[in-house]
């Protein structure tokens, strides 16, 4: 049987640059945290979203967006981050992590608490 986590682990053996991961499960969504080296050894960071979706006929499949982050942008990213979930802690009422009613071949949606990051 075909999961997502079986074929990013099959990535990871595959990848000669792949030197430390990080998965992190948010609801309908995944987040792969990479560190990769280049040929000169050098490291740099990848982040991967993936969502799992059902097509039409039953399948699922997963839609994956990545960026990549290099060592020297890593304070102005982080800052940033920072920056913007501060704003929102600000702004949004803290709402508790609850399930919402689901479909079982869907899986989960959630409220995010920011108080938690």
């Amino acid at each position: 049987m075909y999961s997502e986590e079986n074929d990013y682990a099959g990535a990871l053996e595959r990848g000669a640059d792949d030197v430390y991961s990080k998965p992190v499960r948010a609801g309908k969504r995944t987040y792969f945290f990479d560190v990769k080296a280049t040929k000169g050894n050098d490291y740099y960071l990848t982040i991967t979203e993936s969502k799992r979706k059902v097509e039409r006929d039953g399948r699922f499949v997963y839609e994956k967006h990545k960026i990549f982050l290099y060592k020297e942008d890593f304070e102005k990213f982080a800052g940033g981050l920072q920056e913007v979930v501060e704003y929102i802690k600000q702004r949004c009422p803290v709402v508790e992590r609850v399930p919402e009613a689901r479909d079982e071949n869907e899986g989960g949606n959630y409220s995010v608490n920011f108080d938690e990051i």
